[in-house]
Protein backbone atom coordinates (compact mmCIF):
# COMPACT_ATOMS: atom_id res chain seq x y z
CA UNK A 1 0.00 0.00 0.00
CA UNK A 2 1.36 3.90 -1.02
CA UNK A 3 1.86 6.07 1.58
CA UNK A 4 0.47 9.33 1.15
CA UNK A 5 3.61 11.60 -0.19
CA UNK A 6 4.63 14.85 1.30
CA UNK A 7 6.25 17.01 -1.22
CA UNK A 8 8.38 20.21 -0.84
CA UNK A 9 7.12 23.21 -2.53
CA UNK A 10 8.80 26.05 -4.18
CA UNK A 11 8.87 29.77 -4.22
CA UNK A 12 6.46 29.82 -7.09
CA UNK A 13 4.20 26.81 -4.47
CA UNK A 14 5.47 24.34 -7.61
CA UNK A 15 6.10 20.69 -5.97
CA UNK A 16 10.14 20.74 -6.50
CA UNK A 17 10.84 17.77 -4.08
CA UNK A 18 9.02 14.37 -2.33
CA UNK A 19 9.49 13.09 1.04
CA UNK A 20 9.70 9.49 1.47
CA UNK A 21 9.72 7.25 4.21
CA UNK A 22 13.74 5.88 3.81
CA UNK A 23 12.11 1.93 3.60
CA UNK A 24 10.07 2.91 0.83
CA UNK A 25 12.62 4.68 -0.96
CA UNK A 26 15.00 1.29 -0.07
CA UNK A 27 12.63 -0.36 -1.66
CA UNK A 28 12.27 1.76 -4.64
CA UNK A 29 16.25 1.48 -4.73
CA UNK A 30 15.84 -2.15 -4.89
CA UNK A 31 13.37 -2.60 -7.78
CA UNK A 32 15.52 0.31 -9.81
CA UNK A 33 18.75 -2.14 -9.42
CA UNK A 34 15.87 -5.19 -10.42
CA UNK A 35 15.17 -3.37 -13.43
CA UNK A 36 18.26 -2.56 -14.62
CA UNK A 37 18.93 -6.28 -14.16
CA UNK A 38 16.73 -7.27 -16.44
CA UNK A 39 17.63 -4.41 -19.33
CA UNK A 40 20.80 -5.59 -19.70
CA UNK A 41 20.05 -8.88 -20.01
CA UNK A 42 17.71 -8.21 -22.38
CA UNK A 43 20.35 -6.44 -24.27
CA UNK A 44 23.07 -9.29 -23.90
CA UNK A 45 20.62 -11.68 -25.47
CA UNK A 46 20.08 -8.93 -28.48
CA UNK A 47 23.42 -8.56 -29.26
CA UNK A 48 23.66 -11.77 -30.45
CA UNK A 49 27.15 -12.66 -28.38
CA UNK A 50 28.62 -15.72 -27.19
CA UNK A 51 28.50 -16.16 -23.92
CA UNK A 52 32.28 -18.02 -21.72
CA UNK A 53 32.43 -19.11 -18.37
CA UNK A 54 32.87 -16.82 -15.70
CA UNK A 55 35.97 -18.24 -14.57
CA UNK A 56 37.62 -18.05 -18.07
CA UNK A 57 36.32 -14.76 -18.52
CA UNK A 58 38.36 -13.84 -15.51
CA UNK A 59 41.45 -15.25 -16.87
CA UNK A 60 41.66 -13.78 -19.89
CA UNK A 61 41.45 -10.56 -17.65
CA UNK A 62 44.06 -11.35 -15.85
CA UNK A 63 46.43 -12.02 -18.71
CA UNK A 64 45.68 -8.98 -20.41
CA UNK A 65 46.47 -7.22 -17.22
CA UNK A 66 50.13 -8.47 -17.33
Amino acid sequence: MLKPRQFLLGDNGSPIAVVLDIKEYEELLEELEDLEAIREYHEAKASGEVAIPLEQALDEIRRSRK
